[in-house]
């Protein structure tokens, strides 16, 4: 047979024992016939449980790939660009050499230092790496050249009093989301990064003295990236007290109907070089609430009364703005029926900055 043949097997989701004990039937006939193909292009089986006493089908199903259809297996496969590991066992024996893999996604999984550590030496190539809902590491040393991007959601480690310490010095993109043990990050280990996303909240259920360490990771946490152009901030790293920064470009991230002025206050007074500020305060939660408003004036004094402190404080207080861009955007396909009436609430603000022009915008 000239033309690569694809074998791809689809167990049913009914989990019937004897559908299955069907369909493996149905499997084994197929590789018996495809046995001395020389041209398999694919090979792939799909939604069996695994169960022990299927033990001797999984054997065969590897002999098949490996010996017959001559795939490259396992911690070893230089065809591999982009791979996803969600629930399973990364415990390598030997080297890795994913020679060509470009994207990298581990997830749900509980690590070891050692594991990654030959993960990442095996990855030579490796841009892009992220990290969902891990634990057990707690050095992630990457010095790739070529890694770009990094991305850790939801790290965990039972031992509150270890540190995951992140060494990447070439990387650019760093982005820590969701609940997280404890994080360390010094700038001479990221000495490169241009552009970091914390949205991150620190997690110390059996700590005595939950609050003050939190701020204390918060803070050194924020002394890691302080040398950045970007910084995207969440409201509760927002309550840390921010370093001297020479970042350009701040995105602040208001996730409720708090406004942290304080804490506005003094990213911005430690932001001597800042030359644009994004605030978002509209996220989903705040979307929900404003949803459960079935009467539209209603909806909008509960915006106004968000919005509008907001927009007073930073036209008292920036002394050197140049230009306040205020994009409002609406749930619905229209506009709000005062939206002019808003505008000339907003332009009639006093301001400290005497060149400052302000600009209301609406989609």
């Amino acid at each position: 047979m000239s033309v690569p043949l694809s074998l791809c097997f689809t167990f049913p989701y009914s989990g019937n024992q004897n559908d299955t004990v069907a369909n493996l039937a149905s499997v084994h006939r197929e590789l018996y016939y495809w046995k001395s193909c020389k041209k398999i292009k694919r090979f792939s089986i799909w939604r069996l449980r695994y169960d022990e006493i299927y033990s001797k089908d999984v054997d065969l199903w590897i002999h098949f790939a490996t010996k017959v259809a001559n795939v490259e297996f396992g911690y070893k496969n230089s065809s591999l660009k982009a791979l996803v590991l969600n629930h399973c066992q990364l415990n390598p024996c030997g080297s890795v050499n994913w020679s060509n893999l470009v994207s990298l996604s581990i997830g749900f999984m509980e690590l070891t230092n050692g594991a990654m550590e030959k993960v990442l030496s095996g990855c030579p190539n490796l841009e892009r790496l992220e990290l969902q809902k891990v634990s057990g590491i707690q050095r992630l040393e990457i010095r790739s050249v070529k890694m770009i991007v990094l991305t850790i959601e939801e790290y965990y480690d039972k031992n509150h009093d270890i540190w995951l310490e992140i060494i990447a010095p070439h990387i650019k993109h760093l982005e820590i989301l969701g609940l997280c043990s404890q994080i360390r990050i010094v700038q001479r280990n990221v000495s490169s990064l241009v552009y970091a996303i914390l949205r991150l909240h620190f997690d110390f259920k059996d700590e005595e003295s939950n609050l003050e360490n939190e701020f204390s990771c918060l803070k050194e946490l924020l002394h890691g990236v302080a040398h950045v152009e970007c910084l995207e901030l969440s409201s509760w790293c927002m309550e840390g007290q921010s370093p001297p920064s020479s970042r350009n470009w701040l995105v602040l991230k208001l996730a409720d109907d708090q406004v942290d002025f304080p804490g506005i206050c003094s990213f911005l007074q430690s932001s001597l070089d800042l030359e644009t500020l994004v605030i978002d305060w509209f996220e989903d939660a705040s979307r929900d609430l404003l949803l459960r408003y079935t009467n539209e004036d209603k909806q909008i004094r509960s915006e106004n009364k968000f919005v509008l402190p907001l927009v007073k404080y930073l036209l008292k207080h920036a002394i050197v703005l140049e230009k306040f861009v205020i994009a409002a955007s609406f749930l619905g396909s229209d506009a709000f029926p005062d939206h002019a009436e808003m505008t000339q609430e907003f332009l009639r603000l006093p301001r400290s900055s005497p060149h400052i022009s302000v600009v209301f915008s609406h989609q």
